[in-house]
């Protein structure tokens, strides 16, 4: 355990004072690194299991320790950050397995508060997957909470091709959803019969699945897949917050400068974070 000094207030955390934050491995197989990140202050209104970015190839939650530092202190809630298996050595299920077990040891800790499935860019992709198992095993989630998820494997979506230097390039996406599914990109059983999805195109239905806040810049080469998401699960019957930030960009969630991080703790703050109205600020 790695205890931060008590009542630091930084930067990152625009005054409010930072999380205190430990190291934790949970149960799994194999056994699972998490940061967890306690706000200060009142009991915690939720748990948030979170999984970073990187394409499914790079980062880890010592790398993204600022930002889900932040998002603790800001919404209020207890970030879980999980350090789960890369590719191309660990390709799918690996990593979807790690977020469904972090999401079990939350579970079994959450005692009558909200727990929520998140993360951004790939790890964003890894949560709306989770959070379709979740549904499948009967655990109950209050929400998705994801900031710019990719979902189609061939980034066929126009938005791809309206900028050639905006980030992540179509061709670099198709390359790092080929490292993280391997040659016979499928859905698998995982052992208790669950499907484990690499994207919700896979599902056959989205009813029933946790409510949605999504955040994604107008200009992210993502934001059909982010679109095209929210209204699927409108027609499923889910809602689905979509927050389209003004110059929001791929990466915001580490520039905890930037609006797209704090909108996501606003959501988590309310009354309602599956509010489904759009939000065109």
């Amino acid at each position: 355990m790695d205890p931060q000094p008590s009542g630091a207030v930084i930067a990152r955390t625009g005054g409010r004072r930072e999380p205190s934050w430990s190291r934790l491995v949970l149960p799994g197989s194999p056994p699972v690194p998490v940061r967890v990140h306690r706000p200060q202050g009142p009991p915690p209104a939720g748990l948030l299991v979170w999984a970073h970015g990187g394409s499914w190839q790079r980062g880890s939650a010592a790398g993204w320790h600022d930002a889900t530092a932040a998002l603790a202190a800001w919404s209020g809630w207890t970030v879980i950050s999980v350090d789960y298996r890369l590719a191309p050595r660990h390709r799918h299920p690996g990593a979807v397995r790690d977020v469904l077990a972090a999401l079990a040891w939350a579970h079994g800790r959450a005692a009558g508060i909200p727990l929520a499935v998140g993360g951004d860019s790939a790890g964003g992709t890894l949560a709306a997957v989770a959070a379709l198992a979740a549904r499948d095993r009967g655990l109950p989630l209050a929400a998705q909470v994801l900031a710019y998820p990719p979902f189609d494997p061939a980034c066929a979506g126009a938005s791809y091709q309206r900028s050639p230097s905006a980030f992540p390039q179509a061709e670099p996406l198709r390359r790092a959803w080929r490292a993280w599914r391997g040659d016979r990109p499928a859905a698998v059983r995982d052992a208790d019969g669950t499907r484990l999805y690499t994207t919700h195109w896979e599902a056959p239905t989205l009813a029933g699945v946790a409510p949605a806040v999504l955040a994604v810049g107008r200009d992210d080469p993502v934001h059909d897949d982010v679109e095209s998401y929210a209204r699927r699960l409108r027609a499923d019957g889910v809602p689905a917050r979509l927050l389209r930030p003004p110059g929001a960009v791929h990466g915001d969630v580490l520039r905890p400068g930037r609006p797209l991080l704090r909108l996501l703790a606003r959501a988590l703050r309310g009354p309602d974070p599956s509010d489904h109205r759009e939000d065109h600020r």
